[in-house]
């Protein structure tokens, strides 16, 4: 599979799949997107050998595609496309989005090697472990917040994960954490924001009267709870929703919303565009 972005040209698909034509690669999906505010040309190309010039090492496939790599200054990577990424989770004690990503990562439905779970409480130990993942428990204080950050980078690299999934992790990354996981950090939360902000908000919003429940996958940022969008759902509800009707239908959401943003992360669809996201689904 490849994976690219440029700076947007005329040239770059024919030049692209005439690389691989020259080496007897066949094509099995493409999907391009030329975004004309920003000048920026994004592109997924799964492909696979159709005859004997294909290469058997990623080796040859490197040195067919860096002359047209080169040519349009392509920022560009190769994956094989049954690479699972290297994932390493963190929660609080909420285990809605947790269990769902246990159960789709144990059920080979989400394509993730799921490397540990970290959390600054002990709740959900035993349903990970049952799932056979490593629970590390991390306390943290405002006093040992710095040495708790430390301690998640170096399991994150330790475990060589490309991923961090905060899986309503309830602690806000500080400046340091955030540059460390840029690009590599994706979070979950309700979709009220920036109304009904810090604690209780589905009490607060079933005060209010609100007719839409939902959810947001995002990359982390420095910006809370404002970064790059990955996938965004809701669900009607009306007067007879109780708050804890909110609560749960929200939990429900979340869960999904959040397997999805993972799911299309791992599958290599989801491009970074400054403040905004191009996703191929």
């Amino acid at each position: 599979m490849l994976t690219l972005t440029c700076a947007d040209s005329v040239g770059i698909v024919a030049g692209v799949s005439g690389a691989l034509a020259g080496v007897d690669g066949f094509i099995l999906d493409s999907q391009q997107y030329a975004d004309l505010e920003t000048g920026r040309f994004f592109m997924r190309l799964a492909f696979m050998g159709g005859g004997e010039r294909f290469p058997a090492h990623e080796e040859g496939l490197r040195e067919a595609l860096t002359p047209v790599a080169d040519r349009f200054a392509l920022e560009w990577q190769l994956h094989r496309a049954d690479e699972r990424p290297r994932v390493l989770i963190a929660v609080s004690k909420g285990s809605h989005c947790l269990v769902d990503l246990l159960h789709r990562w144990r059920t080979g439905v989400l394509p993730i090697d799921i490397v540990g779970v970290v959390s600054n409480h002990m709740d959900l130990e035993p349903i990970t472990r049952w799932h056979g993942v490593p629970y590390h428990h991390l306390p943290v204080t405002g006093e040992t917040r710095h040495q708790q950050e430390h301690a998640i980078v170096d399991l994150f690299r330790a475990e060589r994960a490309e991923l961090m999934v905060l899986a309503r992790y309830m602690q806000v990354l500080s400046p340091a954490l955030v540059a460390e996981l840029k690009g590599r950090c994706v979070n979950i939360h309700h979709s009220f924001l920036p109304s009904f902000k810090g604690a209780r908000p589905y009490e607060r919003a079933h005060a209010r009267g609100v007719k839409l429940i939902g959810a947001t996958a995002h990359f982390v940022t420095g910006d809370l709870d404002e970064g790059p969008i990955i996938e965004q759902a809701v669900e009607r509800v009306d007067h007879r929703s109780t708050a804890a009707d909110l609560a749960r239908i929200g939990r429900d959401i979340e869960a999904q919303v959040l397997a999805r943003a993972v799911g299309w992360v791992a599958e290599r669809r989801v491009f970074l565009n400054g403040q905004r996201t191009v996703v191929f689904r």
